[in-house]
């Protein structure tokens, strides 16, 4: 256990430095310059002057050679420091709690939206005995992980906001306010939780303990929900870090369709600016929270299976 422990740790360490610095590159590598893209209007409004323009540069490190500029700023991540944000000026790290609250409320939302959608899925069309009902649920997952995220928002705002007048189509006011948001970023997650589960359950429904649940008389739905369920649900945590990726992702979609604050509208606007420190900030952020989460996942699984903390050490 300590080595598969050790494997992982090291790994999680391995992708937060590469997420820093594919970051670095890539930003680095975009043509323009972040300080200059600010001189038509600069920091209060008023047009910034070559002297301008050489004093930021040098206040935020630019003028410093590449490798420099990637040194300095890996150690300065290290101690849990990114900088200043060159549009705001603010501190990356208050920038970034500033707006979390928000894609944070959609991605709980989004989440719910996805297990019980496709928790629901999975066990009426596992469950019915209707042949034609089973296929038409088993293709929904499929056809929904197909839909782009932002014409999923697009017909929704549509339907329920301009045309049935039951939902607003902006804003972040009210509960009202998170439906379309909500239902919009956990369409597709719940469509690949659903396809996961689907394939677990049917197999756990074929198991021998389940034969012989049945042969003592349980009920279809103790079968389903206290036997093949409690099993299939296990496979289902491996996809749960990719289910939080798709999450931060999908906000930057979903934040922007609905006009909503939060990290997803942030990351957008820091990377028209070339905002390279916030930028950089708002990347490491979700590559740790995709990090922990997997990471839990991994220590939490051996617990549940200890076949695979064996399986690890071999």
């Amino acid at each position: 256990m300590a080595i598969y422990l050790v494997r992982r740790v090291a790994l999680a360490i391995g992708v937060l430095w590469a997420a820093f610095t594919v970051s670095f590159v890539v930003l680095y590598l975009l043509p323009g310059d972040p300080v200059a893209t600010m001189a038509s209007g600069g920091l209060d409004g008023e047009p910034l002057t070559p002297e301008a323009l050489d004093a930021l540069r040098a206040r935020y490190g630019l003028d410093q050679p590449l490798i420099v500029q990637y040194g300095t700023r890996l150690w300065d991540a290290l101690h849990g420091d990114f900088g200043t944000s060159i549009q705001s000026g603010k501190d990356v790290g208050e920038a970034i709690r500033e707006a979390l609250p928000p894609t944070i409320q959609i991605s709980v939302a989004g989440l719910a939206f996805a297990i019980v959608f496709g928790g629901a899925v999975v066990l009426v069309a596992t469950y019915t005995s209707a042949r034609w009902l089973r296929q038409l649920l088993m293709a929904l997952p499929s056809l929904a992980v197909s839909l782009p995220v932002f014409w999923v928002g697009l017909m929704l705002v549509q339907v329920f906001s301009f045309q049935l007048r039951l939902l607003p189509s902006v804003g972040a006011k009210g509960l009202e306010s998170l439906v379309l948001p909500a239902i919009t970023l956990g369409l597709p997650t719940g469509a690949l939780v659903a396809q996961v589960l689907a394939k677990s359950l049917s197999a756990a429904l074929d198991e021998p303990y389940v034969v012989t649940a049945r042969a003592k008389g349980a009920g279809r739905v103790a079968i389903h929900l206290r036997h093949a369920l409690r099993n299939a649900a296990l496979p289902a945590l491996t996809v749960l870090g990719y289910v939080v990726g798709n999450l931060l992702a999908g906000s930057v979609v979903v934040e922007t369709v609905f006009t909503r604050p939060g990290l997803g509208r942030l990351t957008v606007s820091a990377v028209s600016v070339q905002d390279i420190p916030l930028v950089q900030g708002i990347v490491v952020f979700a590559a740790a929270v995709f990090v922990a989460v997997n990471l839990l996942v991994d220590l939490i699984y051996p617990v549940l299976d200890p076949r695979i903390a064996t399986g690890a050490a071999v």
